[in-house]
C-alpha cells in the first residue's frame, strides 16, 4: 500500500526504539478491534501532524548548504515521511469480500440443513 521505508531500528536512539516498541505493543493489544486500531492510527496521524507543523517546519534550514543536505538525506533515506490513509475503495473491497464470505457460508449452511432433512 504505497512505498515503505525500511528503517534500521538498531541505528535508532534508545528513546525512538522505545517509542517504536510501545507503538507496536499498542497495535498488537488492539488486534481484532478495528475501532481501537482506527483510534491508534488517528492518534499517530495527529502526532505526525503536530511534529511536522510545530517543530519540523520551524527547524527547516535557512541556508542553501543545510537545505541541500536535508534534501539529499530525504532522497537517500527513503523520501518524505508520510502517513498514508487507507483508500475508501480498498475498504469497500474488504467489505464486499466479507459479505461474499457470509453469503457463501449461509448458502453452505442452508445446503447442509436441507440435505439432513
Amino acid at each position: 500500500m504505497g512505498d515503505r521505508i525500511d528503517i534500521d531500528f538498531d541505528q535508532l536512539p534508545d528513546d525512538l526504539k522505545q517509542l517504536a516498541k510501545a507503538s507496536e505493543q499498542a497495535a498488537i493489544a488492539r488486534i481484532g478491534d478495528e475501532i481501537a486500531l482506527l483510534g491508534l492510527l488517528r492518534l499517530l496521524e495527529e502526532l505526525h501532524s503536530q511534529i511536522r507543523d510545530a517543530w519540523f517546519q520551524d527547524s527547516l534550514p535557512t541556508n542553501r548548504q543545510r537545505l541541500y543536505a536535508l534534501l539529499r538525506d530525504i532522497e537517500i533515506s527513503g523520501g518524505w515521511p508520510y502517513i498514508q490513509r487507507m483508500r475508501l475503495h480498498a475498504l469497500l473491497e474488504q467489505l464486499e469480500l466479507a459479505e461474499a464470505e457470509i453469503s457463501d457460508d449461509m448458502d453452505d449452511a442452508e445446503g447442509n440443513f436441507s440435505a439432513t432433512e
